[in-house]
């Protein structure tokens, strides 16, 4: 395996011409069972590395009476306790900054990113400068893949901050050999000044979320810019679903005229391009090399078979300083075996990453998720560009409603238009999701727009709750 050791070293003047199909040909067309003999062996590698230098995972192992002489297969892996995002923040308000599962000296961290903090407790992430190179050195295998090759320009509208999608992006591009434009987001009055600069410096690539991809366009489109003026050609994306949802990535390429490529994993867990689509366009595929990814029962933390949907728990491959030994995701997917037709012999993540375990929510006995609203709401003919799910309680009874904005044709279509949009809206709701949704139907401009991740569900039935209790 090309570059492949422990720790992680790599010939930085190396990159492939550019008409090359794989970064590393070996890495990434070997026989799966092939590949899974190496992963073994650094998993063995990783896992003492940890049981030396971290109190957190020696103690955990310890505990579960594991030990990483014992895992001489990748069945006996599943046995190690899974590690969970509530670990990590309990281990770092108890040693902070880093936590115990630092497993170098904190001398030794040359960056400091995380996550913010809205939920709980902020994580820190701690990353050395071995493994800063490290991400920089897997992500650029990635965008290969992807079609991104030294003469791209890729323009990178996202936040310059804690989230580490930008920073990886930009280290990944720059070790690639193309040219960078770190334009960001967030400032006001900044997606006015990103139009005038896409169409002014009309590169190749773009990099973001979905939302603000999205919002990105509406803009251009309030100035009378044709988004397909930037001239993109490959738009590739993380953060949130959407990019793997086909109505939410046809609107996208339908709107700039470029290619939709999914990507992304967890934060914890960098390179966060370890699921991630190919030119091929089949589902994200699964960098076990670089990653190594389990698909997983939620409940039993086993590997489910191929074809069935589980949760993601991942072991970094490459990382010293804050290594991931199966940190549990709680996104959901389904796999299968692979191989891609670009070649390379991962497996596959046909739909993506399309929910988190923790988002669905029970309507009269209906499990649903927001993805399967977003894939409904986006695919309307009307459809203005935004909408808001709300979970509310009339009486005893749950109740589902979803604030659709119309778009200015309907608008000035009239009444009528309005009322068709808001019935088949609320007919194509209930025909997926097997429950009744009410759909309110509002102008447009009515509902705010996301320059990050969109965050669309309101779920006021705590507010009911409480006024139930003071009456």
């Amino acid at each position: 395996m090309e570059q492949w050791s422990w720790p992680s070293r790599y010939d930085e003047s190396y990159r492939p011409a550019p008409d090359e199909t794989y970064w590393f040909t070996r890495r990434e067309t070997m026989a799966p069972v092939e590949r899974d003999a190496a992963i073994l062996e650094r998993i063995r590698q990783v896992m003492t590395w940890c049981w030396e230098r971290s109190p957190f995972y020696r103690r955990k192992w310890e505990e579960a009476g594991i030990h990483p002489g014992a895992i001489r297969s990748l069945d006996d892996f599943e046995r190690v306790p899974i590690t969970t995002k509530e670990e990590l923040r309990a281990t770092q308000a108890a040693h902070p900054p880093f936590g115990d599962y630092l497993c170098v000296d904190a001398r030794e961290v040359s960056h400091v990113h995380g996550t913010s903090g809205t939920t709980g407790r902020p994580t820190a992430f701690g990353i050395s400068a071995d493994d800063w190179r490290a991400i920089a050195n897997e992500q650029c295998r990635v965008m290969w893949a992807m079609g991104i090759r030294p003469s791209d320009t890729v323009f990178i509208g996202s936040f310059f901050s804690l989230y580490m999608g930008s920073w990886g992006t930009l280290i990944g591009a720059e070790r690639l050999g193309a040219r960078v434009f770190p334009f960001g987001a967030g400032a006001p009055g900044q997606t006015r000044r990103a139009v005038t600069w896409l169409k002014e410096m009309r590169p190749s690539a773009f990099y973001g979320t979905p939302s603000y991809a999205l919002h990105l366009a509406e803009v251009a489109r309030e100035t009378g810019i044709d988004p397909r003026e930037f001239g993109l050609r490959i738009l590739f994306f993380s953060g949130e679903p959407g990019a793997s949802i086909p109505s939410i990535r046809t609107k996208i390429e339908r709107l700039y005229g470029g290619v939709v490529i999914d990507s992304g994993s967890m934060a914890e867990i960098s390179p966060w391009m370890n699921l991630a689509e190919s030119s091929a366009r089949v589902g994200m595929l699964v960098w076990q090399d670089i990653v190594y990814c389990e698909v997983c029962d939620p409940r039993t933390h086993r590997r489910v078979r191929y074809g069935a949907e589980g949760t993601p728990i991942y072991t970094t491959l490459h990382r010293r300083s804050q290594p991931m030994v199966r940190l549990v995701s709680n996104d959901l997917t389904s796999w299968e075996a692979g191989p891609s037709p670009c070649g390379r012999t991962y497996p596959v993540l046909p739909r993506g990453i399309y929910g988190r375990i923790d988002d669905m929510f029970t309507i009269r006995g209906e499990n649903v998720y927001p993805s399967a609203i977003d894939a409904v709401v986006t695919a309307l003919p009307g459809y203005g560009g935004e909408h808001r799910i709300v979970i509310t309680r009339e009486e005893a009874m749950d109740e589902l409603a979803v604030r659709v904005e119309y778009d200015q044709a309907t608008w000035g279509s009239g009444d009528a238009a309005i009322d068709a949009l808001r019935r088949r809206a609320e007919a194509d709701l209930r025909t997926v999701l097997g429950v009744r949704a009410r759909v309110i139907a509002v102008a447009p401009g009515t509902l705010e727009r996301t320059e990050f991740k969109a965050r669309r569900v309101v779920d006021d039935r705590d507010l009911w709750r409480e006024a139930r209790r003071m009456t």
